[in-house]
């Protein structure tokens, strides 16, 4: 194993706050009221547009001008309404003490990630930054890896691995090849994960790097 992709929300971000305030306010655009921020943990990992589709029963029309009201308010602010997990900082330090390549694969629009791992002090710690395009060319997990892929090309998928929180990680780690470590304390169903085939789970990212060692 030479290279580890981390996902973003709810495996190195605590970011309930900012989503789920940012679907609110969407919501809110067409008339909706959902006091319960709990409920709207679901649009934290999928693709929005998929998520207003799914969750509020939205045309594509619809699911694509909610994302536009979302990012009205995720762009200045909501953005921000997150908070790093702990051990994320010593965990990558001690995998690049290890010789590992670090990336990130997100179906967070790219530009935010950048934005977000910078405010906590950890943009340089990353040998890459892989997420969605605005526009949604790349949009799903599976196409944020096949992405990584293309610029990665001088490494082989048996040398990479995905850490995440929920099954679209580990099903879009599936679908390219890659294994996925599952982590406990983000917002997935653990149980979810296991059936769909994630190959550990740690409970702490500081014991990432003894998991690693042992794949």
């Amino acid at each position: 194993m030479k290279a580890v992709l981390f996902d973003l929300d709810g495996t190195l971000s605590n970011s309930k706050e900012g989503i789920t305030r940012c679907v609110q306010y969407a919501l809110s655009h067409f008339g909706i009221d959902e006091p319960d921020r709990d409920k709207l943990e679901v649009f934290i990992g999928p693709p929005l547009v998929d998520s207003f589709m799914k969750y509020y029963d939205m045309s594509l029309e619809q699911a694509r001008e909610a994302t536009a009201k979302y990012r009205e308010r995720y762009t200045p602010t909501g953005i921000h309404e997150t908070s790093m997990y702990p051990h994320v900082r010593e965990c990558i330090e001690e995998l690049k003490k290890q010789g590992y390549i670090i990336g990130m694969a997100s179906s967070k629009p790219e530009e935010y990630c950048k934005i977000i791992l910078e405010g906590f002090g950890i943009l340089e710690l990353f040998d890459d930054v892989v997420g969605a395009t605005m526009d949604g060319r790349i949009d799903s997990k599976e196409e944020v890896l096949l992405e990584v892929f293309r610029r990665w090309s001088h490494y082989g998928k048996h040398e990479m691995c995905l850490v995440g929180d929920s099954i679209y990680d580990v099903e879009g780690a599936n679908m390219v090849g890659i294994p996925c470590i599952g982590v406990t304390y983000g917002f997935g169903d653990v149980e979810e994960m296991r059936k769909a085939g994630a190959v550990a789970f740690v409970d702490d990212l500081a014991k990432l790097p003894n998991v690693l060692e042992k794949m």
